[in-house]
């Protein structure tokens, strides 16, 4: 059998594709250090402990390490080993590390930073796609509202074509700094939505909001717009801070068994 690990604390051996096993590894001390099971200043195991234990190749660590320090996480030195960086240099930007935040209980001061930036851009987006957006971009948007209406939020489907209304509006936008952030915004869409999912949280039909936004894209009108994407990510937040105080009084409270 092989030894349990301290990421999952069961026991684990990788096998297959180099390139998937350096990302799982990657995956998981991610998920380790932004969770805090890795403390800011603590080193890493060394490469050779980490694959003796996990039955891994050294290479396979030293990529997955690689990977960590280009997303800010770790940094390594020679005579003193990989260690986890402070939190302000990890890039919050990247969907990598959203994702890894978001695969345990998120920090709360995440979740609203994450509904500051898609509230300070996203409105200013739609008042652009108004102004500037073509005739494919409304068919994309339109297509990918009914896939929601479809699939609904519940399904990855669902959230796809919810990435994919919202990644149309920028790239309307005609901005190219702003098309950059459709991966962020996209990453910050998806897992607030995978989270509220996951705690049974999405009562409210968020369908109206949409078509408000592409309604008011598609009649030209640029304070319209921004007027509907403001009340669509203000509406994704409340639901979101709903899920997480349910979230935060179940862990209060005892089990009944």
């Amino acid at each position: 059998m092989a030894p349990t690990d301290r990421i999952t604390g069961k026991p684990r051996r990788r096998t297959g594709n180099p390139a998937r096993i350096h990302g799982t590894i990657a995956h998981d001390l991610g998920v380790a250090i932004v969770s805090g099971q890795y403390t800011p200043g603590e080193v890493l195991p060394n490469e050779i402990d980490f694959s003796e234990r996990l039955k891994v190749s050294r290479s396979a660590y030293r990529e997955a390490v690689r990977i960590l320090s280009a997303k800010g996480l770790v940094e390594s030195r020679p005579k003193t080993g990989t260690r986890v960086t402070q939190p302000e240099r990890w890039n919050l930007l990247d969907p990598d590390v959203l994702a890894w935040y978001f695969a345990t209980e998120p920090d709360p001061k995440l979740i609203d930073g994450l509904f500051e930036l898609r509230m300070i851009i996203e409105p200013a987006a739609a008042a652009l796609a108004a102004e500037r957006r073509e005739s494919h971009h409304l068919t994309i948007m339109r297509e990918a509202l009914m896939n929601m209406e479809r699939h609904t939020l519940n399904t990855e489907e669902g959230q796809s074509a919810d990435r994919a209304f919202h990644d149309a509006v920028l790239d309307a936008s005609g901005n190219m700094p702003l098309r950059s952030l459709s991966s962020t915004i996209g990453a910050g869409v998806r897992w607030t939505t995978v989270y509220k999912a996951r705690k049974d949280e999405l009562p409210r039909d968020p369908m109206p909001d949409h078509w408000r936004v592409f309604d008011a894209i598609a009649a030209g009108g640029p304070d319209a717009a921004r007027s509907a994407m403001a009340e669509l990510v203000g509406g994704a937040l409340r639901d979101t801070a709903r899920a997480l105080r349910r979230s935060q009084t179940a862990e209060k409270t005892p089990d009944a068994g």
